[in-house]
This record gives C-alpha cells, structure tokens and sequence, in this order.
C-alpha cells in the first residue's frame, strides 16, 4: 500500500496525487463532470481526502491509464464513505 498526498479531488471519484497520478476509487460511480449531482459527489470526496496523506491500495488500471484503487484516509475506507453517500 502507498501512501500519498492528494493534491487535487477532479470529480467524486477520482483525484491526482502530488507526484502527478491520478487515482479512481475502486466500486465508487459518482456522476461525470457537468451531470446531476456531479458538484456533490466532487464536494463529498473533497471534505474526505483534501490535501491529505491518503493509503492507496491498487487493484487495477482503468482504459484511461488511472490507478483504480481502495484508498484509506485516517485508516478509515474513503471507498466505503462515498458509497454510504449514495455514490454506488
């Protein structure tokens, strides 16, 4: 498991780490940029891992070339939160 700091949350369910890579919560669906409920999912990730060291657990890599990952913040899953959020 790596352990990073996330520099920038792009959408609910994916964010850039400090050194550049970009990271997609494993079992998170949150909406694309510009659709329904899209501005909550990015806010809802947001208050979770801003700017903090988050552990990255890689399972995969998606089509897009991003890590696809079960991310821990506080050793709490930050995967688990968003899908109690409703992002499933």
């Amino acid at each position: 498991m790596a352990k990073v700091k996330v520099s920038k949350v792009l959408d609910g369910d994916t964010f850039v780490a400090q050194d550049g890579t970009k990271v997609r919560l494993a079992n998170v669906n949150a909406p694309e940029k510009g659709k329904r409920g899209a501005p909550q999912a990015r806010s809802d990730l947001r208050q979770l891992i801003s700017r903090k060291q988050v552990n990255v657990e890689t399972v995969a890599r998606d089509p897009y070339g991003r890590v696809v990952a079960n991310v821990k913040v506080d050793n709490k899953s930050v995967n688990k939160a968003m899908r109690n959020k409703g992002w499933k």
